[in-house]
């Protein structure tokens, strides 16, 4: 009886919990603020995504941010400059928690850049 209980602990000892990914998760949010909320993730899913879309001039400007989990990693992006899109994806718990701030930061230096060419332009030809 005595080995059998011992053989028993021991394989229990030895099975690793399996636990699933935790990522935040949210639908089309205005803002990052409105995606802090965690979610289960199903057994296949290995990744954490999150999918921004920025767009517009002046005071008419819109993003919508998305953060789900994801069996496969989508990454991937585009910035012109009055519109950006990008996915980004992760593979720990809670990893997605920022609103890919990467294609924000790199369109305003993409637009400081086509203003500085256009300074530059203008100011040559007075």
């Amino acid at each position: 009886m005595k080995a059998s209980f011992a053989a028993l602990l021991a394989a229990l000892l030895c099975v690793e919990r399996v636990a699933s990914l935790t990522c935040f998760h949210c639908e089309n949010e205005e803002s990052n603020w409105s995606c802090m909320k965690p979610k289960g993730c199903d057994s296949a899913d290995k990744y954490c995504v999150t999918k921004f879309f920025g767009g517009g001039v002046g005071d008419n400007k819109k993003q919508s941010i998305s953060k789900y989990c994801s069996p496969m990693c989508p990454q991937g992006g585009v910035d012109i400059g009055i519109m950006a899109f990008s996915l980004k994806c992760c593979e720990s718990d809670l990893c997605n928690v920022s609103g890919a701030a990467g294609v924000k930061s790199s369109s305003l230096i993409l637009a400081a850049g086509t203003l500085a060419s256009l300074l530059y332009i203008f100011g040559a030809k007075l």
